[in-house]
Protein backbone atom coordinates (compact mmCIF):
# COMPACT_ATOMS: atom_id res chain seq x y z
CA UNK A 1 0.00 0.00 0.00
CA UNK A 2 0.96 3.86 -0.67
CA UNK A 3 2.43 4.33 2.95
CA UNK A 4 4.24 7.72 3.84
CA UNK A 5 7.88 7.33 5.20
CA UNK A 6 9.20 8.95 8.12
CA UNK A 7 11.96 11.08 6.55
CA UNK A 8 13.61 14.36 7.35
CA UNK A 9 14.04 16.02 3.91
CA UNK A 10 10.04 16.87 3.78
CA UNK A 11 8.28 20.28 4.76
CA UNK A 12 5.21 20.61 7.50
CA UNK A 13 4.51 17.01 9.50
CA UNK A 14 8.33 15.20 8.19
CA UNK A 15 6.27 12.35 6.05
CA UNK A 16 6.86 12.03 2.37
CA UNK A 17 4.90 9.65 0.32
CA UNK A 18 7.42 6.10 -0.45
CA UNK A 19 6.87 6.73 -4.40
CA UNK A 20 8.09 10.98 -3.99
CA UNK A 21 11.13 9.49 -1.68
CA UNK A 22 12.09 6.95 -4.07
CA UNK A 23 12.19 8.93 -6.96
CA UNK A 24 14.15 11.88 -5.78
CA UNK A 25 16.54 9.61 -3.86
CA UNK A 26 16.80 6.93 -6.42
CA UNK A 27 15.22 6.90 -9.85
CA UNK A 28 15.97 10.67 -10.54
CA UNK A 29 19.40 9.62 -10.74
CA UNK A 30 19.07 6.83 -12.69
CA UNK A 31 16.87 8.21 -15.53
CA UNK A 32 19.39 11.43 -15.86
CA UNK A 33 21.63 8.50 -17.20
CA UNK A 34 19.40 6.54 -18.85
CA UNK A 35 18.15 9.94 -20.83
CA UNK A 36 21.40 11.24 -21.18
CA UNK A 37 20.61 14.71 -19.81
CA UNK A 38 23.21 16.91 -19.25
CA UNK A 39 21.70 18.16 -16.03
CA UNK A 40 19.57 16.37 -12.99
CA UNK A 41 17.22 19.37 -13.44
CA UNK A 42 16.54 18.19 -17.05
CA UNK A 43 15.12 14.89 -16.12
CA UNK A 44 11.08 14.79 -16.23
CA UNK A 45 8.99 14.85 -13.48
CA UNK A 46 5.55 14.52 -12.63
CA UNK A 47 3.47 17.41 -12.75
CA UNK A 48 -0.08 16.54 -11.62
CA UNK A 49 -2.62 13.92 -12.36
CA UNK A 50 -6.02 14.41 -13.15
CA UNK A 51 -9.10 12.20 -12.20
CA UNK A 52 -12.15 12.92 -14.55
CA UNK A 53 -15.67 10.15 -13.83
CA UNK A 54 -18.22 11.19 -16.41
CA UNK A 55 -21.95 11.13 -15.08
CA UNK A 56 -24.13 11.58 -17.76
CA UNK A 57 -27.19 10.58 -16.09
CA UNK A 58 -27.18 13.28 -13.41
CA UNK A 59 -28.85 15.37 -16.36
CA UNK A 60 -32.06 13.97 -14.31
CA UNK A 61 -30.56 12.20 -10.96
CA UNK A 62 -29.25 14.51 -8.53
CA UNK A 63 -28.25 11.85 -6.59
CA UNK A 64 -25.87 9.99 -9.22
CA UNK A 65 -24.05 13.09 -9.11
CA UNK A 66 -23.50 13.27 -5.22
CA UNK A 67 -22.74 9.57 -5.40
CA UNK A 68 -20.10 9.79 -8.34
CA UNK A 69 -18.32 13.05 -6.11
CA UNK A 70 -18.24 10.86 -3.13
CA UNK A 71 -16.56 7.65 -4.72
CA UNK A 72 -14.10 10.51 -6.76
CA UNK A 73 -13.38 12.25 -3.41
CA UNK A 74 -12.77 8.58 -1.59
CA UNK A 75 -10.56 7.10 -4.54
CA UNK A 76 -8.24 10.61 -4.76
CA UNK A 77 -7.91 10.98 -1.40
CA UNK A 78 -8.85 15.06 -2.03
CA UNK A 79 -12.51 16.63 -2.57
CA UNK A 80 -13.54 16.29 -6.49
CA UNK A 81 -15.37 18.66 -7.94
CA UNK A 82 -18.46 19.01 -10.72
CA UNK A 83 -17.45 19.20 -14.11
CA UNK A 84 -20.23 21.33 -16.39
CA UNK A 85 -21.05 21.30 -20.22
CA UNK A 86 -19.29 24.14 -21.50
CA UNK A 87 -21.90 24.82 -24.37
CA UNK A 88 -25.02 23.24 -25.41
CA UNK A 89 -25.27 20.03 -27.24
CA UNK A 90 -29.60 19.54 -28.42
CA UNK A 91 -28.52 16.42 -29.65
CA UNK A 92 -27.62 15.08 -26.40
CA UNK A 93 -30.28 16.92 -24.40
CA UNK A 94 -27.49 18.93 -22.88
CA UNK A 95 -27.66 22.69 -22.14
CA UNK A 96 -24.73 25.12 -21.18
CA UNK A 97 -23.94 24.56 -17.24
CA UNK A 98 -25.49 21.19 -16.83
CA UNK A 99 -23.79 19.17 -14.41
CA UNK A 100 -22.15 16.42 -16.69
CA UNK A 101 -19.27 14.63 -14.28
CA UNK A 102 -16.86 15.12 -11.46
CA UNK A 103 -12.99 15.83 -11.37
CA UNK A 104 -10.48 16.19 -9.15
CA UNK A 105 -6.40 17.32 -9.68
CA UNK A 106 -4.05 15.47 -7.60
CA UNK A 107 -0.56 17.37 -7.70
CA UNK A 108 2.71 17.16 -4.58
CA UNK A 109 2.27 14.25 -2.33
CA UNK A 110 -1.60 13.43 -3.19
CA UNK A 111 -0.21 13.03 -6.62
CA UNK A 112 2.21 10.25 -5.65
CA UNK A 113 0.24 8.47 -3.15
CA UNK A 114 -2.54 7.69 -5.89
CA UNK A 115 0.05 6.73 -7.91
CA UNK A 116 1.78 4.51 -6.08
CA UNK A 117 -1.83 2.82 -4.83
CA UNK A 118 -2.87 2.53 -8.38
CA UNK A 119 0.30 0.75 -9.74
CA UNK A 120 0.96 -1.26 -6.09
CA UNK A 121 -3.25 -2.05 -5.48
CA UNK A 122 -5.60 -1.14 -8.39
CA UNK A 123 -4.08 -2.06 -11.84
CA UNK A 124 -2.89 -5.82 -10.16
CA UNK A 125 -7.05 -6.03 -9.44
CA UNK A 126 -7.99 -5.54 -12.87
CA UNK A 127 -9.29 -9.20 -14.51
CA UNK A 128 -6.61 -10.50 -17.36
CA UNK A 129 -4.15 -7.52 -16.86
CA UNK A 130 -2.16 -7.81 -19.36
CA UNK A 131 -0.53 -4.46 -18.93
CA UNK A 132 -1.27 -1.00 -20.50
CA UNK A 133 -1.39 0.83 -23.74
CA UNK A 134 2.28 2.09 -24.91
CA UNK A 135 0.35 4.12 -27.20
CA UNK A 136 -1.68 6.19 -25.15
CA UNK A 137 0.49 9.15 -24.92
CA UNK A 138 -0.17 12.68 -26.20
CA UNK A 139 2.70 13.22 -28.11
CA UNK A 140 3.69 16.21 -25.53
CA UNK A 141 4.65 13.72 -22.57
CA UNK A 142 1.43 12.96 -21.19
CA UNK A 143 0.00 9.70 -20.76
CA UNK A 144 -3.96 8.69 -20.47
CA UNK A 145 -5.61 5.72 -19.35
CA UNK A 146 -8.87 4.35 -18.49
CA UNK A 147 -10.18 3.00 -15.66
CA UNK A 148 -13.57 0.58 -16.64
CA UNK A 149 -14.46 -0.40 -12.94
CA UNK A 150 -13.71 2.16 -9.94
CA UNK A 151 -14.42 -0.96 -7.40
CA UNK A 152 -10.47 -1.67 -8.76
CA UNK A 153 -9.68 0.70 -5.65
CA UNK A 154 -9.95 -0.89 -2.71
CA UNK A 155 -11.57 1.75 -1.17
CA UNK A 156 -14.73 1.45 -2.91
CA UNK A 157 -16.90 -0.37 -0.91
CA UNK A 158 -18.51 -2.64 -4.15
CA UNK A 159 -21.95 -3.73 -1.58
CA UNK A 160 -22.52 0.07 -1.06
CA UNK A 161 -22.18 1.08 -4.71
CA UNK A 162 -25.68 1.70 -7.01
CA UNK A 163 -23.57 2.05 -10.58
CA UNK A 164 -20.32 0.34 -11.66
CA UNK A 165 -18.64 3.85 -13.66
CA UNK A 166 -15.20 3.99 -14.87
CA UNK A 167 -12.89 7.00 -15.18
CA UNK A 168 -10.16 8.46 -17.12
CA UNK A 169 -6.96 9.00 -15.74
CA UNK A 170 -4.27 12.21 -16.99
CA UNK A 171 -0.87 11.77 -16.21
CA UNK A 172 0.81 15.12 -16.96
CA UNK A 173 4.74 15.45 -16.77
CA UNK A 174 7.60 17.67 -17.66
CA UNK A 175 8.51 15.39 -20.54
CA UNK A 176 9.92 16.87 -23.81
CA UNK A 177 8.79 13.56 -25.72
CA UNK A 178 6.91 10.64 -25.22
CA UNK A 179 10.05 8.43 -25.03
CA UNK A 180 10.99 10.57 -22.22
CA UNK A 181 7.94 10.32 -20.31
CA UNK A 182 7.55 6.64 -21.00
CA UNK A 183 10.93 6.02 -18.82
CA UNK A 184 9.73 8.50 -16.30
CA UNK A 185 6.41 6.10 -16.15
CA UNK A 186 7.77 2.76 -16.72
CA UNK A 187 10.63 3.43 -14.06
CA UNK A 188 8.01 4.64 -11.03
CA UNK A 189 6.17 1.45 -12.04
CA UNK A 190 3.42 1.97 -14.47
CA UNK A 191 3.26 -1.96 -16.28
CA UNK A 192 3.37 -1.39 -19.86
CA UNK A 193 1.76 -3.98 -22.75
CA UNK A 194 4.71 -4.68 -25.54
CA UNK A 195 3.76 -4.61 -29.06
CA UNK A 196 2.73 -8.41 -28.12
CA UNK A 197 0.43 -7.61 -25.85
CA UNK A 198 2.57 -8.71 -22.57
CA UNK A 199 3.42 -6.84 -19.73
CA UNK A 200 6.40 -5.05 -19.74
CA UNK A 201 7.61 -3.81 -16.71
Amino acid sequence: MARARKTTSTTGNGYQPRLKERYEEELRGQLKDRLGVSSIMEVPRLQKITLNMGVGDAKTESKVLENALEQLTTIAGQRAQVRRARKSIASFKLREGMSVGTRVTLRGDRMYEFLDRLVSIALPRIRDFRGLNPRSFDGRGNYSLGVREQIIFPEIDYDAIQQVRGLDVTITTSAETDEQARALLQALGLPFASADGQRRD
